[in-house]
């Protein structure tokens, strides 16, 4: 018995997602990704939130990241392993679902490894056209792993910067960033410190794997007006910035509750200050407010963000090949007779 098509979920591979992206173009669908977030961040209080639901481990942690705005849920499959690398192995993998509220079926069904790099950028970089300072040409990226070439490309699309200085312990992670980039529409400059990179950026961008406190960034490297893109500290026990440059940033997050237990701050006390960024795209809170101060994205990844790329997927698909229909969903003629169908199988 062949599935009809209402049992068929669109399956998004990670050839398909690659395929889809070279479709519409890199940062094109950064871009997209970015505005899709920004208009479900404007509609926050619609949704529901919690902080993501880990499941540690001494090797790393596997999370669920689950959000619905009353018609349609996601949710999300991540881990973060960063001994991985060391194996052969990423450090993050993701898949991702879709479903329809009012059925409770599934309506997308997508790898998200690659689809996470785009949306963690589309997010640096939407965050960053509030925050960085006006006219900003430099971004420091410190970490030159996975991610980076992502975080650079969107702040080229979205912010303008046209300069992009490299640093990473691994200095064939730094090669293998600059090598990507070549031809991109950016001057790359390979730093062999991070003292080096930052020389002026008026953008730091750190994304770090250990899965440690670390200083990735000390307080005097850290001068007045730059805007700190912080999204290495995304879990319990890691973080990348010295507590002192916390202390002399106006720090924006996603969502405090979960970012008290993963970000940045969880070096610092459940009360310090910080601003949720969906009340800055909303007008009820000041973004960065004079050139001398230091603005501080304290991201690490919220399920909304995740929503927003898996609608944007779920859209970009229509009217393409880049997706398979997955016979995932039982669909007996009867309801009520699954056995049935089970039997006439045979």
């Amino acid at each position: 018995m062949q599935p009809s098509d209402k049992a068929l979920v669109p399956f998004v591979s990670v050839d398909n997602m690659m395929q889809l992206v070279h479709h519409i173009g890199v940062e094109r669908v950064i871009t997209e990704i970015a505005a899709q977030i920004e208009s479900d961040f404007k509609r926050w209080e619609s949704f529901d939130k919690t902080p993501r639901i880990p499941a540690h481990s001494p090797h790393g942690v596997i999370e669920l990241m689950p959000t619905s705005d009353g018609e349609a849920y996601g949710f999300k499959y991540v881990n973060g392993h960063p001994k991985n690398t060391s194996e052969g192995l990423q450090t993050v993998t993701a898949f991702g679902l879709l479903a329809d509220v009012y059925t409770g079926y599934p309506t997308l069904l997508t790898e998200m490894t690659i689809l996470t790099a785009l949306r963690t950028a589309a997010t640096s970089a939407l965050v960053g056209s509030y925050l960085a300072p006006k006219g900003a040409t430099t971004m420091a990226m410190i970490g030159n792993g996975a991610q980076s070439e992502f975080q650079c490309l969107a702040f080229k699309a979205m912010c303008g910067i046209d300069t992009v200085r490299l640093y990473d312990i691994d200095a064939n992670a730094t090669a293998k960033c600059a090598a990507n980039l070549q031809g991109k529409g950016l001057t790359v400059v390979p730093c062999k410190t991070a003292e080096e990179a930052i020389e002026g950026a008026q953008i730091i961008t750190t994304c770090t794997a250990d899965k440690k406190y670390a200083t990735i960034l000390t307080d005097n490297m850290v001068g007045p007006g730059v805007h700190i893109n912080a999204i290495g500290g995304d879990c319990p026990g890691k973080t990348e910035l010295h507590s002192d440059i916390l202390l002399r940033s106006e720090i924006f997050v996603e969502y405090p509750e979960q970012t008290r237990i993963e970000g940045e701050i969880q070096a610092l006390d459940d009360d310090h200050p910080v601003t949720e960024m969906w009340q800055v795209m909303t007008g009820q809170a000041k973004g960065r407010t004079d050139d001398r101060q230091i603005t501080l994205f304290d991201s690490v990844g919220f399920a909304i963000e995740d929503f927003s790329a898996l609608r944007y997927i779920k859209t970009a698909i229509e009217g393409t090949e880049f997706f398979e229909p997955l016979d995932m969903l039982a669909d007996p003629d009867d309801p009520r007779d699954l056995y049935g169908m089970l039997m006439r199988a045979k």
